[in-house]
C-alpha cells in the first residue's frame, strides 16, 4: 500500500497537487479492501480522481520503448516490438484477440479489447506495438491494447527468447520465476477433463524433484500424452499463479517420447502449528471456467470477464512460534475442516447477500486452533494434502524444552 501511494503522489506532485498521503490510502483502501478492486486499477481510479479534483485532464504520459524484459510496473504506456508467439481463444466477446508475444528478454501475455477496433495479429509474425498500457495480476505483468494503441507490422522479424538462447534443461524444483522457456524431462502423472476447446490437454507431470501443472493448447497441435508414460518437453514456458508454477506447451513446443522412465518425487513436507491469519480469497470464491484462477470482481487476468464457477478454499498462515508458513486448503478438505458443503456456503452467501459470511465462518471455526498439516511445498504456500487436530504445548513442555536450551 505505502508503495502505491507513494507512486500516486509523485504522479500528482507533477502536475503541481499536493494531497494527503492519509486521503490517497483511504481512497485506495477502500477499493482495494472493500470492494476488491486489482491494484493496477485503484491506482488508476485514485489518481484520476484527484487529478479531476483539481481540474487537471485525464492525459496520459508519453509512451516509451521498452523491451519485455523492464517491464516493471503496471499502468504504464510503452511501445514494444514483439513476436506473436500464440494465440489463445477469447473467453468473452469484448476480447477481441488474447495470446503472447515475444522479443529477446522474454515474453508476455496480451489481451486486444473488441471497442478498440484494431486489426489482428498472427503467430510468428512480428509487430510493432505502440501505447500499450501495461497492467498486473496476481505479480504477473500483462499489456492491454486500447482504442489509443497501433499496430504496426515491421518489415523485420523479431527473435524470441526460445530462438535467441539455447534452452536449459530444468528439474521442476528448480522452476522459480514465471516466463522462462525450458526444456523439461518428465512423467505424466495425471490428465484432466478439459472443459474448453482452447485446452487439447492439462494435468500434472512430474520428476524425482515433485511435480508440476500443465496445459498444452490445441492450437499448439502436439502429439497427444499418455498418463504414465516419459517424455522430454522442449521449448516449454513457465507460468505462475498465487504461487503455484506451471508450464504452458504452444506452438513452439516440442514433445519427444523417452524410453526411460522418469520416477516420481513427492517432496511432502509436515507442518505443526496455529492459526494466525485467515486471508482474503479464503471461502466461497469463483473461479475462471477455462484455468481455473479465482476470479476478482468477475475478471480473469487471463481471459476476462466470465461466468465463474464456485469453489470453496482456505488460503491462511500458521505460527509454530519460531516461523510462520502459508497454506492452501482445498474445497474438500475445507468442506471437512468447517462442516459446510459449498451448497451451504452458497446458500449463507446468498441469505447474507455477502461472501464474506462465509470467511467470517471460517475464522471463527480455526482461528487460535492448532492442526498438523501435510502436503507438497509449491513456492511458498504448502498444498495442503492432509490436516488433522494438534495439541498446543503445555506450560510444562515449554519448560522442559527451556531447561534443554538452558543446557546447551
Amino acid at each position: 500500500m505505502r508503495k502505491l501511494v507513494d507512486q500516486i503522489s509523485a504522479r500528482l506532485k507533477e502536475q503541481k497537487i499536493e494531497e494527503p498521503d492519509s486521503e490517497i490510502e483511504a481512497q485506495l483502501k477502500k477499493l482495494i479492501d472493500d470492494f476488491r478492486v486489482p491494484e493496477s486499477e485503484a491506482k488508476r481510479s485514485v489518481l484520476n480522481h484527484f487529478l479531476k479534483k483539481h481540474g487537471i485532464p485525464l492525459a496520459r504520459t508519453k509512451s516509451q520503448k521498452v523491451k519485455i524484459a523492464e517491464i516493471t510496473d503496471p499502468g504504464i504506456w510503452v511501445d514494444l516490438e514483439a513476436k506473436v508467439i500464440d494465440l489463445w481463444e477469447p473467453q468473452n466477446e469484448t476480447i477481441s484477440q488474447t495470446g503472447l508475444v515475444g522479443d529477446g528478454t522474454g515474453a508476455i501475455s496480451f489481451v486486444k479489447w473488441s471497442k478498440a477496433a484494431l486489426p489482428n495479429v498472427e503467430i510468428g509474425k512480428s509487430y510493432f506495438l505502440k501505447n500499450v498500457v501495461t497492467d498486473a495480476f496476481q505479480g504477473r505483468f500483462s499489456i492491454k491494447l486500447h482504442s489509443r494503441s497501433q499496430i504496426e507490422p515491421l518489415d523485420h522479424e523479431i527473435k524470441t527468447q526460445t530462438e535467441t538462447a539455447v534452452m536449459q534443461e530444468m528439474k521442476i524444483a528448480e522452476i522459480s520465476e514465471p516466463g522462462k522457456w525450458i526444456n523439461l524431462k518428465a512423467k505424466v502423472v495425471q490428465l484432466w477433463d478439459s472443459n474448453s476447446e482452447t485446452i487439447s490437454q492439462a494435468g500434472l507431470v512430474g520428476d524425482e524433484t515433485g511435480s508440476i501443472r500443465f496445459v498444452k493448447w490445441t492450437k499448439a497441435d502436439l502429439p497427444e500424452l499418455e498418463e504414465g508414460m516419459s517424455y522430454l518437453f522442449r521449448n516449454v514456458i513457465t507460468d505462475e499463479f498465487q504461487g503455484r508454477f506451471s508450464i504452458k506447451l504452444n506452438k513452439n513446443s516440442q514433445i519427444e517420447e523417452l524410453k526411460e522412465e522418469i520416477e516420481i518425487g513427492t517432496q511432502s513436507v509436515e507442518f505443526n502449528g496455529t492459526f494466525v491469519d485467515i486471508q482474503k480469497g479464503s471461502g466461497l470464491i469463483k473461479r475462471c471456467p477455462v484455468c481455473k484462477r479465482s476470479l476478482a470482481k468477475g475478471i480473469c487476468g487471463e481471459h476476462g470477464k466470465v461466468d465463474g464457477i464456485y469453489d470453496l478454499r482456505i488460503k491462511a498462515v500458521l505460527d509454530d512460534g519460531r516461523r510462520v508458513q502459508d497454506i492452501l486448503v482445498n474445497r474438500d478438505a475445507t468442506e471437512k475442516l468447517v462442516g459446510i458443503s459449498l451448497e451451504e456456503a452458497k446458500q449463507m452467501a446468498m441469505e447474507a447477500l455477502d461472501h464474506e459470511v462465509v470467511r467470517s465462518l471460517i475464522e471463527t471455526k480455526l482461528m487460535g486452533r492448532y492442526f498438523i498439516v501435510v502436503g507438497p511445498r509449491v513456492d511458498r504456500y504448502i498444498m495442503v494434502e492432509t490436516i488433522n487436530d494438534s495439541l498446543p504445548v503445555k506450560v510444562n513442555e515449554i519448560d522442559d524444552l527451556m531447561s534443554l536450551i538452558e543446557v546447551d
